[in-house]
């Protein structure tokens, strides 16, 4: 028997209450990724949880408060994601390696969690989570002008700036083909996001990547 049962009664009450919580998110991920946001209702959300309305409205008061709650949750996730994906890079590593590497750490993301891309880029998203990622955006952005300023220590910040631009715009664009196809042609797809990247930076960073340990990078050019 626990040594204070009065306050073993709330944990237990708690715990009950983040497991329904989780299931509606889930049920609601579901309903987004069918119908998108705007058509998606509370009613669908709570039939796909299996539970009634009243019961979806006891823990949420509208679709709205679903939706941010569910962006709020896989923007965490998202940024442990990308500060791995975008962690600094051992200049002994080729391009191909490194490019490929942080490709499928943010594609293995969005395929776990289709539900990311609906939100994000859905027309009539919450504009508290279109505030949000418009932040992880420029944060990704400031990722990436790290990492290449730490091959690039003395390009100019405007063109390193532009490049990161670029770098993010056309994965993304990529992703949207990527999460449309399954199996071997996601696979293709995949790996035409990571040829393209990997010629885009080839002639940007020229030898910085994949060069022996104290090897002299003479033939990089400026960003």
């Amino acid at each position: 028997m626990p040594d204070n049962p009065q306050k073993e009664q709330p944990r237990r009450r708690q715990a009950r209450g983040e497991r329904r919580i989780a299931q509606l998110l889930e049920a609601a991920a579901a309903v987004f990724c069918t119908t998108g946001y705007t058509a998606a209702s509370t009613n669908a959300i709570a039939r796909e949880a299996g539970v009634s309305p009243g019961t979806l409205y006891q823990f949420f008061p509208n679709k709205e408060a679903i939706a941010i709650e569910l962006g709020d949750r896989l923007m965490h996730e998202m940024r442990e994601a990308y500060g791995e994906a975008l962690a600094p890079v051992d200049p002994a590593t080729p391009l191909e390696e490194a490019v490929g590497a942080a490709v499928d750490r943010f594609i293995a993301f969005n395929c776990d969690h289709p539900v990311f891309f609906a939100l994000m880029h859905g027309p009539d998203i919450p504009g508290r989570i279109a505030e949000e990622h418009d932040a992880l955006h420029a944060t990704l952005v400031s990722r990436i002008e790290a990492l290449l300023f730490s091959l690039l220590p003395d390009a100019p910040p405007a063109d390193v700036t532009r490049t990161a631009h670029v770098c993010l715009g056309m994965y993304k664009a990529g992703l949207e083909l990527v999460l449309a196809h399954e199996g071997a042609e996601r696979d293709a797809y995949t790996q035409e996001i990571k040829n393209v990247l990997i010629r885009y930076l080839g002639p940007v960073v020229g030898d910085r990547l994949g060069a022996p340990e104290g090897a002299d990078a003479t033939t990089t050019r400026t960003v």
